[in-house]
């Protein structure tokens, strides 16, 4: 991937959220920088959202490998509009997620979707057109905003390990809508960074750390 970035953030950030929320600045401490790849072609990175619903990391990764050697990167609309269905499957994508990406790739070519125009828009405007889209819902868009557009205000209450990374945090058994309301207020204007930290707690970076929850739930991520 040619252009690939990172998502920046920095002492600006930090100090906020040490100012802020003590218990997610021993986290900071504890995990220290954290460095997450961003795709900033959008196509591309839409195509990318689509193939990782409902996966691992490590199944989203080793296809999205398969089809930057295959395809070349950034990916382009015209050339995933043309290709077959059974070209798209071979890379591990399953029936319902080649249609969402061939009809997505038609929409930008047909220019039904400016998806650069995007760019400009806030981020619940965002998400509104994007969920116009067959198979994209606001988890997608809202990993679109962060790992693409690197918007710096997102926290999704539809990603399973963010909400069991607050619930490790913040030592609860469940993370009610209420709830995650108030935490994102807290957050804000930089609740991107801290679903970077809710997903390493999530994945094990905190070893003292345990879920409170009741009953274990599968990751989203």
């Amino acid at each position: 991937m040619k252009d690939e970035a990172f998502f920046v953030y920095g002492k600006k950030e930090i100090s906020y959220f040490k100012a802020k929320d003590k218990r997610l600045g021993k986290v900071i401490d504890k995990v220290v920088h954290i460095e997450r790849e961003t795709i900033p072609d959008l196509f591309s990175a839409l195509v990318h959202s689509i193939v990782g619903q409902q996966i691992s990391t490590k199944d989203h990764s080793t296809i999205w490998q398969r089809m930057e050697n295959e395809l070349g990167y950034p990916l382009i609309p015209t050339h995933i509009a043309g290709l077959d269905k059974e070209t798209l499957q071979t890379f591990g994508i399953t029936f319902k997620k080649e249609e969402y990406i061939k009809v997505a790739a038609k929409k930008v070519v047909d220019g039904d979707l400016d998806i650069e125009r995007l760019r400009f828009l806030s981020d619940n405007e965002v998400c509104k057109e994007l969920v116009k889209l067959d198979g994209i819902g606001v988890w997608t868009a809202e990993m679109l905003l962060i790992f693409s557009m690197r918007r710096p205000n997102i926290l999704s209450f539809g990603d399973l390990a963010i909400l069991r990374g607050m619930r490790m945090v913040y030592h609860h058994r469940q993370i009610s809508k209420k709830l995650f309301e108030k935490y994102k207020k807290r957050l804000s204007p930089y609740a991107s960074v801290a679903s970077l930290y809710f997903w390493a707690v999530a994945g094990g970076a905190v070893l003292e750390m345990k879920d409170y929850a009741t009953k274990k739930r599968s990751l989203k991520r």
